[in-house]
């Protein structure tokens, strides 16, 4: 999925806001909805560019180990399934 704005959009963006800049005023320029300001304002408070791109590989990768995790619970299930009707 293809993001729309960039960590660097979004932290520049959260950093107007911290600056005085009011928040319609950069939601309207963004084209996005407040509460979608919010959001990000709760994900990515006081995180630079780098730390939030840092952020998103740590999100990945752990994703890809908990289905891993998940993968690997399943093939014992399965092996156990099929050793339990061999005896």
């Amino acid at each position: 999925m293809k993001k729309r704005y960039t960590e660097a959009q979004i932290v520049f963006a959260l950093r107007q806001a911290a600056s005085g800049t009011p928040v319609s005023e950069i939601t309207r320029k963004m084209g996005v909805s407040d509460p979608t300001l919010y959001r990000w304002k709760k994900l990515y408070a006081g995180l630079g560019v780098s730390e939030v791109r840092r952020l998103k590989q740590l999100e990945e990768e752990n994703r890809k180990l908990k289905q891993m995790v998940a993968d690997l619970a399943l093939d014992k299930q399965m092996l156990q399934d099929v050793l339990s009707k061999k005896l």
